[in-house]
Formats: C-alpha cells, structure tokens, sequence
C-alpha cells in the first residue's frame, strides 16, 4: 500500500527539514500552483490544532506566510468559489446560492485564471475549483457549475467515493442526507482516491508545461464529505483520544432562531457518543489531503519549478465540528468564516515561515496574485493586495481592519479585531454582537446589554456601508 512507506518517510523529513531560506530575484513571469481544499476549517498543526497532523502544509508554510485571520466571504463551496475567484464581494458577483451560476450576472467578468489566460500563460483546472456537487459529480466525473472561460485546459476526476471497497462506518445514522457523515476506510491507497489522482494530474501538468508559464488550479474535494481516505490515516486518530469541543449547555439560547436550529446537534439527532468518531475521520481525511499537497511540493523541486512558482493553499471556508452545538456551514461564526492560507513567494524570503494576524479577505487573493505576475486586473476588483504582508508580516501599510462575510440564510457578518456583529435578515430575524477580547469563542450575545449600545450601533451603521459597497460592482457594471 502507498500509504504506510511514503507516509512514514514523508513524517521522518518533515520533522528532520531545515528552514528554508535562500530565494532569487522575482521571474519575469511566475507561475502559480492554486491548491483548494474543500470544507477545510483550520485544523492544520501549524495553525496550532492540538491534534491534526498536517506536516505538508506545515512545510509549505516554511516557506512563505500564514494567514491567521484570513475569512471567507461566504461559508458555503459555490458562493465563496465565485466570489473569491471574481475578486468581489457576493453582492457584487451576484452569486449568493451553491447553484448559481456568476455568468448570468456577470457574463464579461474576467476571472483570476482567466487573466492569464488572456496574458498567454498555459492555464488548466484539475477537479474542483468552481462549485461541483460532492460526492455525485466525482463517481460521475463532472463539473457542471464551471466557468468555461477561466480555463484552457479542464480535467474532471473521477472516482468511486463512497462505492470504494473497504469500511464504512456512519457517524451520523438519525440524518437522512448527502452530507452525513459517512466514513469510509478505503483499502485501496492513496492514488486511487479522488484527490490522490488530481495530484497526479497536475504534477503531469506541471511537467508538460514546465517551460511555459502556467496557471494552474487543483483543487482537492477531502475533507468534504463522504469522509473517505485510506484506511491508515484514520488509525493516526484514536477515537478515543478525540479532544470534543468544550460548549456551554445554553449557547443558542440568546440568538435568532434564523441560526437557532440549523444543523445543530439536535436537528441534526448527532450524540456525544458519535462526535470523536466524526472528529477523527474528519482529521483523517485532511491529514490525507495534506499527503497529497505534499506531492505537489515534492513535484515542484524536482521539476526545478520551486523558484519560480507562487503557491497559494487555501479552502473555500470553514467548517463547524459540534462547536456552538453545531456542523458543517453557513453559520455565521469564527469556526465556519475562518480559513486556512498560506502564501509562498519563494523570492520573499525575508517573511518565510513567518505569520500573520492582519486582517484579510479571500477576496484579496486576486489582486495579490495578479500584482505579483505583473498583470493588470480588471479595475472594478473589491480586494486588496496584500503584497505589502507578504514582504513584511508586520506592515502598518496595510489598512484593512474589518472582514464581511455572508450566508444564505439572510445573515451578514462584520468582524474587526475586537467583535463580531451578525445580522439576520437585516435584524428581523436576530442580531448578535460578541466581545472577541473577553469571549473568544463567542458564547455570549452581548447585543443586547446597555453597556454594548454605542458599539453595537456603530457596527450597524458599518453593516449598512458595507453591504452598499459590497454590492457596488454589480450595479455599475
């Protein structure tokens, strides 16, 4: 099997590797390896999760930045994709659903990798970039949400899912759904699951293309559900050494029933006894996703690529593992708008292994990419470079201090670095206001208290800016 040997040596390198620190002057022309994990909240060991193992991202992050407050713009795959990829807010791209389709609000937009494209750079899509239905578009082999014009070259993967031979166990048995949580320890290995042969399609990719510049987006589907991997990674997670989320009993009572309900663990009738099973096939899969990022890395040294390629690692937004009694996405909270990133500019040493606590938006991804290649982006982009972080993590030249993000279920969200305000239905359906120095976790909706009124005022006259500006590109378009 793949797993054990490659892993095992895989581990032994990553705890035995040097800090990276030698880079050349910025190429000409640099190409970029976009790499997306799907429903990825921040379990990585370099983000400081007590448990996942991640010793790929770990390594990618040695040589470039994370971003430790990078947010999503909306916590469900379709929205965020489209959003994130346009450089704009959802208002502005009209996308606000998993099923819309951008094109239909924006039909001359000029996406990220369509850019390139138009500057003559070799451009592809390996598996999921745009919104793709998983698991039935990866047994089928499809994307039917894609963006034909982003791309020169598409590659579906396809793959058996759930249908795999091995294990299956079911961790959620009282919901009827496509998204339970349905594990599957595969005895096939790495390369025949969906992600491994993505990662095998764009190292050949990689190497077809190594002497033109290329643009190239891969995108992985783990640790979406089905929860399938194989059968190795899930024993690196005992069940029984499972740390659960630690939430007080009342920590719904004080908001909106707009949130109070959906996919909690009543609603969505999981036990206490069936969370660490949960927990540790979902930190199996990443840990399988991350082998494979990890092949992308080993694939860019050997192909000489590494000095003049940017990579970019990221997920389209979080996820909820029973915090606030809750799971999954479209919640409005610090566990579903925050995201993983890491940014590696191989020529940037100076901030290499190095974080960031600025604030940030997927949405600056676009105008960051494209400064850095030297391209000039369509001058209606919501986002900001972020190039000034990427030379100096501590830069005061960066001005941003507040994050937007919004759901599906009439919610929209304002974080700065000392609360979050969320609104439901623009307030008719609840508001909620927590004080992230004394409350980290946001247990407490402290909308309501006196104490809170000017703050909680302010924020609303914010909220209203905002959702003005963010909507600005599609009305003067």
């Amino acid at each position: 099997m793949v797993f054990r040997g490659v892993m095992f040596l895989s581990l032994i390198w990553f705890l035995a590797a040097p800090i990276e620190l030698v880079a050349d002057a910025p190429p000409a022309r640099p190409n970029v390896l976009l790499i997306m994990s799907d429903d990825l909240n921040t379990a990585l060991s370099g983000f400081g999760h007590p448990q996942c193992k991640t010793p790929n991202l770990d390594r990618l992050a040695r040589r470039g930045v994370s971003f430790h407050r990078m947010y999503c713009q909306f916590p469900v795959c379709g929205a965020s994709r489209s959003s994130m990829m346009n450089g704009l807010y959802p208002y502005s791209t009209g996308d606000l659903k998993n099923t819309t389709i951008f094109r239909k609000y924006r039909p001359d937009a000029v996406t990220l990798p369509q850019l390139f494209l138009n500057n003559g750079y070799y451009v592809a899509r390996v598996g999921k970039i745009y919104h793709m239905g998983i698991p039935q578009e990866v047994i089928n082999g499809t994307a039917i949400a894609d963006d034909p014009k982003s791309w020169g070259e598409v590659y579906n993967i396809q793959c058996g899912e759930q249908n795999l031979p091995g294990k299956k166990i079911q961790h959620s048995p009282g919901w009827e759904s496509s998204q339970t949580f349905q594990r599957v320890e595969a005895t096939d290995g790495d390369l025949a699951m969906a992600d491994g042969l993505a990662a095998t399609k764009t190292i050949e990719l990689m190497e077809e293309h190594r002497d033109e510049p290329f643009f190239i987006a891969c995108g992985f589907v783990r640790p979406h559900v089905p929860l399938v991997a194989p059968e190795g990674y899930f024993r690196m997670y005992p069940e029984q050494e499972m740390i659960l989320p630690q939430v007080p009993a009342d920590d719904l009572e004080d908001v909106g029933q707009a949130t109070k309900a959906y996919k909690t663990n009543e609603s969505l009738k999981i036990t206490t006894e069936q969370m660490p099973g949960i927990l540790s096939a979902y930190y199996g899969c990443v840990s399988h996703m991350d082998f494979q990022v990890g092949r992308l890395l080993d694939a860019l040294e050997e192909l000489d690529l590494k000095q003049k390629t940017l990579v970019v690692f990221t997920s389209d937004h979080g996820y909820h593992l029973g915090e606030h009694h809750k799971w999954q996405k479209q919640h409005l909270f610090e566990e579903t708008a925050r995201v993983p990133f890491i940014f590696s500019a191989p020529w940037l040493d100076k901030v290499h292994g190095k974080s960031t606590q600025h604030m940030c938006e997927l949405v600056d991804l676009y105008p960051t990419v494209s400064s850095l290649c030297n391209l000039n982006p369509p001058e209606y982009l919501q986002g900001q470079s972020m190039v000034p972080i990427l030379k100096d993590v501590e830069t005061n030249l960066w001005k941003k201090d507040t994050v937007f993000t919004v759901s599906t279920r009439e919610g929209a969200s304002l974080r700065n670095g000392k609360y979050r305000y969320t609104e439901w239905a623009r307030g008719a359906k609840g508001v909620e206001l927590y004080d992230l120095e004394n409350d980290p976790g946001e247990f407490s909706n402290v909308a309501d208290q006196t104490e809170y009124r000017s703050i909680r005022d302010d924020l609303a006259d914010q909220m209203k800016k905002k959702r003005r500006s963010a909507a600005s590109a599609l009305k003067s378009k």
